[in-house]
């Protein structure tokens, strides 16, 4: 797709994004792009169960779900290892 390229960190200001800050950025996202839940499930091969729990901060998605969602919505997933 070409969108402009946002971006999704699992840090943000340091600290570990919870499940529910990603939904929201998700959802966010794909209003922004105009799409309903259940196109953009069908476009990165998820459920839309799956979105529609991620979007309200239940379950535990993995890594392969939201890096589809992010591909289809332009964004980039990014992950940081914490310095101790």
């Amino acid at each position: 797709m070409f969108f402009e390229k946002k971006y999704l960190s699992l840090y943000e200001n340091h600290n570990i994004m919870l499940v529910e800050q990603i939904g929201k950025i998700i959802r966010k996202r794909r209003k922004e792009l105009k799409i309903t839940q259940p196109y953009l499930a069908e476009l990165a091969e998820v459920s839309v169960n799956t979105l529609y729990k991620l979007e309200r901060g239940q379950g535990n998605p993995s890594l392969e779900v939201l890096g589809k969602l992010s591909d289809v919505l332009g964004m980039e997933l990014k992950l940081e290892v914490k310095k101790v």
